[in-house]
């Protein structure tokens, strides 16, 4: 396995992990990913911010997320909780893995890569947030030590779970 910044020449298998896992989300009625979000130009946008990481077994991309490391708008308000720090932190945003490697850990691996990678920049906390229907992805969370924190809105006011993690050296 390889976890490494993701590249132009990295697009197109990106693109099509994402156009599949907005496939999975209409097909089970979850209203996330949808209205041609995230897109090509999401993509493009994350490799030329240095947003974009990929995550690759055998060289073909398996896994797509980006980690942003310049905070969140949306997360400066929580409802119904609080943030477990108010330390620096990073954000993992447009995670997601091929289908055909579903269920071999590839989420748990890629989690712990760009954990690595906040350690290595001296950041100590992860935020993230997902659809409140998008059970497997709070399952995966919850599995890689992530806690819940309360309610956050985007932009469009759609509602969506937060979680943090703290990050240790043995994380």
């Amino acid at each position: 396995m390889e976890f490494r910044k993701a590249i132009e020449e990295d697009v197109k298998s990106i693109v099509n992990i994402i156009k599949q896992a907005q496939t999975w989300f209409k097909e089970q009625g979850i209203d996330q990913w949808q209205d041609n979000y995230p897109n090509l130009e999401t993509v493009l946008y994350d490799i030329n911010k240095n947003y974009g990481y990929v995550l690759l077994k055998n060289n073909v991309v398996v896994g797509t997320a980006a980690v942003i490391f310049d905070g969140e708008k949306t997360y400066d308000t929580i409802y119904n909780g609080k943030w477990i720090s108010n330390d620096e932190y990073a954000v993992i945003h447009r995670m997601a893995i091929d289908p055909n490697y579903k269920g071999l850990g590839l989420a748990t691996l890629f989690f712990n890569c760009i954990e690595k990678t906040c350690l290595n920049k001296g950041i100590h906390s992860i935020k993230v947030d997902t659809h409140e229907e998008n059970i497997p992805m709070q399952k995966s969370f919850y599995k890689n030590g992530f806690q819940y924190c309360g309610i956050i809105y985007l932009e469009d006011k759609s509602k969506r779970l937060a979680f943090e993690k703290i990050l240790t050296k043995g994380t």
